[in-house]
This record gives structure tokens, sequence and C-alpha cells, in this order.
């Protein structure tokens, strides 16, 4: 069986993702690669992201990775976590205007920095700790995963899909926001599955069985 190919583009700690999918399938052969062939010849990809947007892009770019990564969410099952689902859509807020992606049309904007919840506190940016992820439609990756469980999320940005059919999941915070995009090969999450305990897991075992 190839291997599952985790994104090594220099940010981040990405042994946590590795170990998740690991024990989520203990017979599953998982890399952390920065090498295009070693990403195209993996059987399925995960596409994790922390940190500044532009970098991301920059150091896609500077490694040579931008090319095997698009060719490897149009081929093959694959996963973008947090910043790997923003960098998906065509340009974010984040550092003036940065260009990503493109795989989706739509764009990443910040939340407003006066938030409130319903009784009038205010909410602080970044968004993190565990929130509620509401099933938009059905899909393989939401099996065995109750509409409404928690996630985990860390992020002061959201994406903003231009295509409604393209939203898998919302959450709120307060206003509803895109937690999960889906098309075709496709499927990325703003939360850490990695760090959302059973639910997260069962999201990632989803993954490494599903055939689209």
């Amino acid at each position: 069986m190839s291997p599952v190919a985790v994104i090594d583009y220099g940010m981040g700690n990405l042994h946590s993702i590795a170990k998740a999918l690991q024990h989520a399938d203990p017979g599953r052969a998982v890399v952390v690669t920065d090498d295009p062939g070693g990403i195209l010849a993996a059987e399925r990809v995960v596409f994790p992201g922390v940190g500044s947007i532009r970098d991301c892009i920059t150091a896609l770019r500077e490694r040579g990775l931008l090319t095997a990564l698009t060719e490897a969410a149009r081929t093959r099952p694959f996963l973008g976590i947090c910043l790997g689902m923003q960098a998906l859509l065509e340009d974010s807020e984040e550092n003036g205007m940065t260009a990503c992606l493109g795989l989706f049309p739509g764009h990443v904007r910040r939340f407003a920095g006066d938030l409130q919840d319903a009784a009038g506190n205010a909410l602080k940016i970044p968004h993190m700790g565990w929130n509620r992820v509401e099933q938009s439609r059905p899909h393989p990756l939401w099996d065995g995963i109750a509409d409404g469980s928690r996630f985990y999320f860390v992020h002061s940005y959201y994406a903003v899909p231009a295509n409604g059919a393209d939203v898998a999941a919302t959450s709120s915070y307060p206003q509803p926001f895109a937690a999960a995009v889906a098309r075709d090969k496709v499927f990325a999450v703003q939360f850490h599955p990695e760090k959302s305990q059973a639910a997260g897991l069962r999201l990632l075992a989803n993954f490494l069985h599903w055939n689209p």
C-alpha cells in the first residue's frame, strides 16, 4: 500500500498530525515530506498549515511544491487542515491581500475585532477552543460523526467560499462560517482533527479509507 504523504513546507510541527494518522489506522504508512516526487507517489495527501498564509505560499513556491500539491488535489484523496484549507481559496486578507492557490473560488476574511456573543461579552481573536460543527450535507468523511460534534479550532481568519455547494460544514463565532469545504477528491477543514479527540480521529480514519 502506498503511503500517506503529509506535505512539509517548513512551518509548524507536523509530527502531531502524522501520529494522529497512524493512530487512526495503525497499518498505514505515513511520511512527512517536502519532495514533490514523494507527494505524487503517495496514495493520498494531507496538507496541514499554521502561521502566515503569505509565508506558506512563499515556502511552497520556494520548495517547488505548488505543482505537486495542485496535481495531488486533482488526482487523489486530499485533506487540507486549518491554513491548509484557507490556502485552497483564491486569496486572503492576511498580510494585506495574499494570492492563494485558487482551487476553490472564494476568499479568506479576518474576524472583526468587535465580536460579541449573545450576552454581549467580547469574543477574543483568534477564535481558539472547542466549537460545534454543523454538517451542511452528507459526505463520507462525516461517517460515524454526529452532526454538531465539537472540534478544536485555532484561527483568526475564515474561508468564504463563493459556491455554497462547496461548503461541507459550518461553525459559528458568533456568525456562521465555513468549517469544511469539499469537492471531488478534496476535503478541507478549518479545525484541527489531530487535536479533536475521538471525532477528529474518526474523521482521519474516514479520510484514510475514502475512495472518491
